[in-house]
């Protein structure tokens, strides 16, 4: 992948920097196995740097109160993001290892495409407006709502889908006025630092505004969340990462919001199209089950049964994974030898405690090289396993049977999680009532998708807090004020 050409150093006060230390750290192609270059590994003084540099933008220049200038960055990094459009799909496929045919939606296209929609907000909100005269202590009072930037933002992405979660962070954020410094994940960290070279070579971000510290250290980005610098902290990742980040948060205070795992249910319904709604099972392993809102749990009435299982089976023997770079493939590699042994693990765990498991389980015999796992199907899950109740992150689908609609949402509503989920049944009217009491953020019905820049994303319970992209994630990088004043004579 010499091709690459990728951007190896940090983005740090509005200059393109290695580390403090010069140090380096490898990236890895979970396709192959192969170390396909290197990136500077930031240090707790390249961090301290990045926090104060963002602080200084955020108080010194006009950035927060510029709409129309925020509005004109932002579409110059969008014309960079889709100049640059080719590079960024093979730094997605060589580093995440993701299939190439996601590339062309969710992990490249659809966020660079959606880098206007933030402009749009940045130019076009109504950052302040009257509210209802009110009278008070025998005084007639008018009352104004304000909206103002919040301040300095940490965000700490994770690896599945690295441009397009670094890119719906950092679009609404600077489009609401905020400064940020992006701590990425050490498996795919080009994926950000690659928009550090494109703000530099081609906008005219102010110094400061967005700064980028990649390292091969979790603790770096850690300091975000705890220095009284920072303002906001936005996390996608795993629920154990988001309780850690709630605590060190805690003694200042800040706003925090997390998009965080799933354990999704599709429930199809006795009445529905059974060839549709189960023949997509093998969903379940798209980018080998890496994604959050992926649904992980199959609900079949014991009526149909059977006939869900064999359409089932059929999908996930007929899953086409390999090679990330061959546009056929809808399953590639985990991203690591260590996601690959977590996910092996779970496997295991999950026929020790009874389920049964009559697709893959293992790693398949013809990809000797790479962090492979085969597509594996579980059926006659026990709704209290391991497996169906903690986030697998891989190729595993957990088949559960359940009696009547009622015990449907009874089965779905059992988890910690409530991020995702789908229903299917040959009556809207049905799948909607059942869909209303399902205790998640997003919701496919009889296939309808919700996926887009507009969607306010985010899950109940310990899938997270507070919603990402649309008009309400856009606010959270906003704080509220009301300002008070007599009424008119």
């Amino acid at each position: 992948m010499s091709d690459l050409n990728p951007e190896t150093r940090n983005y740090i006060g509005g200059q393109l920097v290695g580390a403090s230390s010069g140090a380096t750290f490898e990236n890895v192609n979970p396709a192959t196995e192969e170390v396909i270059g290197v990136c500077s590994d930031g240090t707790k003084e390249d961090m301290d740097a990045a926090i104060a540099a963002a602080r200084q933008a955020f108080d010194e220049t006009d950035w927060s109160t510029n709409a129309a200038f925020r509005g004109k960055v932002l579409r110059q990094f969008h014309a960079a993001l889709e100049e640059a459009k080719e590079e960024l799909r093979a730094i997605v496929v060589a580093e995440a290892g993701s299939p190439i045919l996601l590339t062309h939606q969710v992990q490249t296209n659809a966020f660079i495409d959606a880098m206007p929609y933030f402009a749009d907000l940045a130019e076009n909100y109504e950052y302040e407006s009257a509210m209802s005269n009110i009278d008070f202590m025998g005084m007639s009072n008018r009352r104004i709502l304000r909206h103002e930037a919040a301040g300095v933002v940490g965000a700490i992405t994770p690896w599945n889908f690295p441009l397009y979660l670094n890119l719906c962070k950092i679009g609404p954020a600077l489009a609401a006025g905020c400064t940020m410094v992006l701590k990425p994940p050490p498996d795919t960290p080009w994926c950000a630092t690659a928009l550090g070279r494109l703000f530099a070579e081609k906008t005219d971000l102010p110094a400061g505004v967005l700064n980028i510290v990649a390292s091969s250290d979790h603790m770096v980005g850690e300091i975000l969340t705890t220095d009284p610098r920072v303002d906001v902290i936005t996390f996608t990742g795993s629920t154990a990462t988001g309780r850690r980040i709630m605590e060190c948060a805690a003694p200042t205070v800040k706003k925090v919001f997390l998009e965080l795992g799933g354990k999704s249910a599709n429930i199809v319904l006795d009445d529905a199209d059974f060839a549709k709604a189960v023949g997509f099972a093998g969903t379940t392993c798209v980018h080998g089950g890496q994604g959050c809102a992926i649904p992980t749990r199959l609900l079949l009435p014991r009526s149909r049964y059977d006939e869900g299982v064999a359409i089932a089976k059929a999908a996930f023997e007929n899953v086409p994974y390999g090679d990330p770079t061959d546009p056929s493939k809808l399953q590639g590699p985990q991203v690591s030898k260590k996601q690959q042994e977590r996910v092996l693990e779970y496997i295991e765990k999950g026929k020790q405690e009874g389920a049964k498991c009559i697709v893959g389980g293992g790693v398949p015999a013809h990809l000797p090289k790479g962090y492979f796992v085969e597509p594996t199907l579980f059926i006659d899950v026990d709704p209290d396993s391991t497996i169906a109740q903690e986030e697998i992150f891989g190729p595993v689908l957990a088949v559960i049977p359940f009696d009547d609609d009622d015990d449907a949402v009874r089965i779905a509503n059992n988890s910690i999680y409530g991020l995702s989920g789908a229903v299917s049944s040959g009556s809207e009217e049905r799948a909607l009532a059942v869909a209303r009491r399902i205790r998640t953020g997003t919701l496919a019905v009889n296939g309808g998708m919700w996926f887009h820049q507009d969607t306010p994303f985010g899950g109940y319970k310990q899938s997270g807090v507070g919603r990402e992209n649309g008009v309400l994630g856009f606010e959270e990088y906003l704080e509220v004020k009301v300002m008070g004043l007599p009424g008119r004579p």
